[in-house]
């Protein structure tokens, strides 16, 4: 398989590097953490690319990554499953979407199935 070519910072992580003695990096964490009640999330099946595995992915969470990484937590854990975050979605082994929902409907999130 052949490497990607990269072209822009983006594709390199996003890190520049300054001789400025008076730079200050600023990070992007600045997301708005909103009220479970507030969010929209979305249930999906899915188990293209991921050699016939068949996982739950649950999209549109919108807060910090330390807020997505305690509610994957959640999820993993009372769905006695392993799991993942990536790229902002929270992802979890195996087809418990029914499950998934109603544990996010528990904490007063709105949740949609999304797909067959």
């Amino acid at each position: 398989m052949a490497k990607k070519k990269k072209l822009g910072l983006e594709d390199l992580g996003g890190f520049v590097f300054s001789t400025n003695e008076d730079f200050d990096f600023e990070t992007d964490d600045n997301h708005e953490n909103l009220a479970p009640n507030e969010q929209y999330l979305e249930a999906h099946f899915s188990n293209k690319g991921r050699g016939g595995k068949t996982v739950t992915i649950v999209k549109g969470f919108i807060g910090s990554e330390d807020d997505l990484k305690i509610l994957a937590k959640l999820l993993k854990k009372k769905c006695g499953v392993g799991g993942a975050v990536k790229d902002g979605e929270i992802i979890i082994q195996g087809n418990y979407r029914d499950k998934i929902m109603e544990i996010l409907k528990k904490e007063k999130y709105n949740v949609k199935r999304v797909g067959g």
